[in-house]
């Protein structure tokens, strides 16, 4: 039905303006464009899959309430966007109760043929996820943004209204926290 209208051939920027007057195809079109990437930022973020969908959720809403204050001059829907979702977890985050530390979760049994190489792999990510979640939400942000998405420092900066030098500072300081919490050679 989307293709049948044209919209599938509109680039975000004019989705965006679409979606600024109430066209509700168009945002269909657009979330179908960026949600997958988002979900998976939110994860990296929060360390949970729910919470994750939630922060989405609460960007989605917001992105449709605010689609009019999108300016096409200052960066990309998609950069807008993922401004949205980062603020949304770094929100929820303030506002999460940790119940259990992260290395007493119970993981899922993988699917990988070898079962030691699968426990030995599970650990090492373990630590590093549960070392990534004490650091502060910008840092861990970064951090997702940075390795996860392979955001360059002007993409973050933009995402978290910040400076590429001040980026620059916040990735170098969740680096040297990151090599203090872990065994040598984990992180890197």
């Amino acid at each position: 039905m989307l293709k049948a209208m044209g919209l599938d051939e509109l680039d975000d920027a004019a989705l965006m303006s679409r979606i600024a007057t109430g066209d509700r195809l168009a945002f269909r079109m657009l979330v179908g464009r960026l949600h997958g990437g988002m979900v998976r930022l939110a994860t990296r973020i929060l360390n949970d899959q729910a919470e994750a969908e939630d922060a989405v959720q609460a960007a989605l809403i917001n992105l449709w309430t605010h689609a009019g204050r999108f300016e096409d001059t200052k960066g990309s829907p998609a950069g807008w966007f993922r401004r949205i979702v980062v603020n949304a977890c770094l929100d929820r985050r303030r506002t999460i109760r940790v119940l259990a530390p992260l290395d007493q979760a119970s993981e899922l049994p993988s699917e990988t043929p070898d079962p030691h190489e699968a426990a030995v792999g599970a650990e090492q990510a373990s630590r590093v996820n549960a070392a990534v979640a004490r650091l502060n939400p910008r840092q861990r942000a970064a951090i997702a943004l940075f390795y996860g998405d392979g955001a360059t420092m002007a993409e973050i900066a933009e995402t978290l209204e910040t400076t590429a030098k001040a980026v620059e500072g916040l990735l170098a300081r969740a680096r040297v926290e990151l090599a203090q919490m872990l065994p040598k050679g984990q992180w890197r």
